[in-house]
């Protein structure tokens, strides 16, 4: 099965669960208060790629009333439940790796946890287009689970019902590499440390860069 299509069927079939398990961004809290603080303009535009349930999305605008936020996402489960939790928040089928086809610039674009579904290509692709879409002094948070890409393998969701989607990890380094060839400015990093449902050690980072 495609990874894109297996993904999909994963997300709708556990969309609440996710929802459950997810909608409490207290552990990145800190990023997230950061990039919204750092946002430019009285109103600014946000996107938030593969959005999920709204789980970010309701926190930043939470944090910042003005923000007007548009989240995109492949799972209709996850839209149909994004749109609950932010009913003045605009969200739209789309694939990630199409976000030059929206027709409007942004202040922000969020990238929470996208990167374990994107091929290193992909990934580059997408920031590419990120600094695209922002605008001048624009900012990207980016956050995904943090290992040596040679690890990416074929991973079962956390309830053990397949179908098991490939799983891509991804190094600091590279991705800074990757941020600082589209012109992007490293203005916030951290790492969380925790054990997964399996009891394994997994290191998640948190990136926020500023468009120059």
């Amino acid at each position: 099965m495609d990874n894109t299509k297996a993904a999909i069927e994963v997300f709708n079939r556990h969309a609440e669960d996710y929802q459950v398990r997810y909608m409490d961004q207290g552990m990145y809290a800190d990023a997230l208060t950061f990039f919204v603080k750092h946002l430019d303009g009285p109103s600014p535009e946000v996107l938030d790629v593969a959005c999920g349930p709204g789980n970010i999305t309701r926190f930043i605008c939470d944090q910042g009333p003005d923000i007007r936020a548009t989240g995109i996402d492949l799972a209709e489960k996850m839209l149909e439940l994004a749109r609950q939790n932010n009913p003045h928040a605009l969200f739209r089928s789309l694939d990630a790796r199409d976000i030059d086809q929206l027709e409007q610039t942004f202040h922000g674009i969020i990238l929470g946890f996208i990167l374990p579904y994107l091929s290193k290509e992909e990934t580059a692709l997408l920031i590419q287009k990120c600094a695209e879409k922002l605008l001048p002094n624009g900012i990207l948070y980016l956050s995904t689970m943090e290992d040596a890409y040679e690890k990416s393998a074929y991973t079962l969701p956390s309830t053990g019902i397949g179908p098991a989607v490939f799983m891509h990890y991804y190094e600091g380094p590279v991705l800074l590499n990757l941020l600082a060839k589209q012109g992007f400015q490293i203005v916030f990093e951290d790492r969380k440390e925790y054990l997964n449902g399996k009891g394994e050690p997994v290191t998640d980072l948190i990136l926020v860069a500023r468009k120059l």
